[in-house]
Order: structure tokens, then C-alpha cells, then sequence
């Protein structure tokens, strides 16, 4: 429960952090989060993230709702998998403007827009700090799921197949 609770302000303030990032130039004018995709991907994934985990807690309340446990792991999963992907496109995306690409003739734009630069790179790391936690998150619920269960072939006695094949060398 406590790191379903620790993803919501990482993903708020991720989202926040990045859907308020604007910055203007006068020789290059302004540049604002949804003018690169891998950063409107960022907003959308933290949104989704931060709502399915207020959801999952308020859910969580109900003892009735205990036995959709594959239900959880499978979500967690995919939430864990969604904060992956969007966490390196606009880690992509932020390395790219600090460093730019000699080989394509892309410039580095940070030099440029520093306070825009600096905001992204603080939304890419709470967005990595909610991965983590959702990563945590995948690993709790995979137990949950895969405890109730027994290991293959846990009920064959070993010892039986053990005397057989000391028979079968004996012969």
C-alpha cells in the first residue's frame, strides 16, 4: 500500500513539472512540452499511472475484491511496462537536447532553453522514481499471485523414482 501511495506524488509532480514546461527565446522563440511528442507521452502515462494507483487504493478497501489478485499483477505490470517506455522517450528526448547529434546536425538546444532543459530533466527523474515503485509494486503482486500457488511438480515423491532407479541400475 505505502508505495501505491508514494507513486501518486511522483507522478503528479512529474506530470506537473512537465505539462507547465515552457520556456521563450527572443532569437528562437518558445518551446513548450507538447512540441515533442516523447514529453506529451511523459503527461499522458503519468496521468494514467497516478489514476490507476488512487484507484487501486481505493479498490484495495474492499475485502470482496481480494480475489482479483491477477487482476492487480497484470495492471501493475502494464503500468510498470507504460512508465518504461515513456520514461526512456523522454529520456531520449532530454538527451538530445543537452547533447544534441553531430551525425544528423541536430545542435544542442540546452544552452539555449537551460530553465527548460533543467524542468524536463526533474520530470524524467520523478518519473523514474515512480517506475521504481512500480517496479516494487510488480514484484509485491507477483508474489501475492504466485504464492497461492505450488511449485510444478511439488507433489511427486523423489523418493520412490529414487528406489526405482537404484532397481534399474541393480538389474
Amino acid at each position: 500500500m505505502a508505495l501505491r501511495v508514494c507513486v501518486i506524488p511522483l507522478a503528479v509532480a512529474s506530470l506537473w513539472r512537465m505539462a507547465t514546461n515552457r520556456q521563450a527565446d527572443d532569437a528562437y522563440g518558445e518551446i513548450s512540452f507538447s512540441n515533442l511528442s516523447g514529453f506529451k507521452y511523459l503527461v499522458v502515462i503519468n496521468a494514467i499511472t497516478a489514476a490507476y494507483s488512487v484507484l487501486s487504493i481505493l479498490l484495495s478497501s474492499f475485502k470482496s475484491l481480494a480475489r482479483y489478485d491477477w487482476l492487480v499483477f497484470v495492471l501493475d505490470q502494464a503500468a510498470a511496462y507504460l512508465l518504461l517506455t515513456s520514461c526512456s522517450a523522454a529520456a531520449e528526448v532530454v538527451y538530445l537536447a543537452r547533447e544534441g547529434d553531430r551525425q544528423v546536425s541536430w545542435g544542442e538546444v540546452c544552452s539555449y532553453f537551460g530553465r527548460f532543459c533543467g524542468r524536463a530533466t526533474v520530470s524524467v527523474a520523478l518519473q523514474a522514481a515512480a517506475l521504481l515503485c512500480f517496479v516494487a509494486l510488480s514484484l509485491v503482486s507477483a508474489f501475492r499471485v504466485f504464492s497461492k500457488f505450488d511449485a510444478p511438480g511439488a507433489d511427486v515423491d523423489c523418493s520412490a523414482s529414487g528406489s526405482k532407479q537404484a532397481d534399474e541400475q541393480g538389474k
